[in-house]
């Protein structure tokens, strides 16, 4: 973005802040303990100017917002502190995943822009009615039909023609699968080959636009994360998820999961032949 651009983003954000916050420019240039001059000059309507990193810290503390959100940087205005304290949501301790209206809000929101996503195991909107009634039948709160209604919306949504996606899954699960080990043990053969070939099958399908990589975990780790563009970035931690709006955290979590990609062990053009390849 151009220089002279990214001043006026920052002098209409200064301006809200300095609205909400009931403050005019010289009671926020004494707070800051910056001259008047200064502010009115990052303030000029004809030609805006970025403060230094000394100021912009000032100026956002006073105002209480985040240096990042005062830049355009990030899509929420509170500061890092006040957002790292209310990031954490919980869900109900019986759900097994945070599949909410915020989730859904998110997808909608990230139209258009890259999602990428790590799985705790295979990805719920890959799977069939079987396997997801097995996985799904003992817990309390979620059942297997209200799995399979979520697959199905999630299904529609990687359908739509502008949406991008990239899942990384690691290979050991998928290996774990076929075999019926692990959670799946008591899964019968003949409905876990029908669950890879219906994986293959969506695979072929929504190729291009939504591309699955294997990744080995013996040489790389990840925690279940889903990267909804710019926007933010939600980290999975058992019955509940963190959430991180500001650039400064979703850039190296985009960073992470181009490495998972870089490093894959089975390429997005590679996956059905090798899925097929466990049959």
């Amino acid at each position: 973005m151009d220089k002279r651009d990214r001043a006026q983003i920052f002098r209409r954000n200064m301006l809200s802040a300095m609205d909400t916050a009931n403050l005019k420019s010289s009671q926020l240039a004494d707070q800051a303990g910056i001259d008047r001059s200064t502010l009115g000059q990052l303030l000029s309507e004809n030609a805006p100017r970025l403060p230094n990193g000394h100021t912009l810290a000032e100026l956002a503390s006073v105002l209480g917002v985040s240096s990042d959100w005062l830049l355009g940087l990030s899509q929420q205005a509170q500061p890092v502190t006040t957002l790292l304290d209310g990031a954490l949501n919980f869900t109900p301790s019986l759900e097994r995943a945070p599949m909410d209206s915020n989730l859904e809000e998110w997808f909608r929101e990230a139209s258009g822009y890259k999602i990428r996503h790590v799985p705790s195991t295979l990805p719920d909107m890959l799977k069939t009615n079987e396997v997801l009634r097995y996985e799904y039948r003992d817990f309390a709160v979620k059942t297997g039909e209200q799995a399979i209604t979520e697959r199905d919306l999630r299904q529609s949504y990687i359908r739509m023609p502008d949406v991008e996606m990239e899942i990384c899954i690691p290979v050991q699960r998928f290996a774990q699968f076929a075999d019926g080990s692990h959670i799946w043990q008591d899964i019968p053969k003949k409905t876990r080959m029908e669950q890879i070939e219906y994986m293959a099958e969506l695979t072929e399908e929504l190729y291009p636009r939504v591309r699955i990589y294997g990744f080995d975990l013996r040489t790389h780790y990840s925690v279940p994360v889903t990267i909804f563009g710019p926007l933010r970035a939600v980290i999975y931690i058992g019955q509940g998820y963190f959430v991180l709006n500001t650039s400064g955290h979703i850039r190296p979590l985009a960073r992470h999961f181009d490495e998972l990609v870089r490093n894959a062990t089975v390429q997005a053009h590679e996956m059905p032949t090798w899925m097929r390849g466990h049959l």
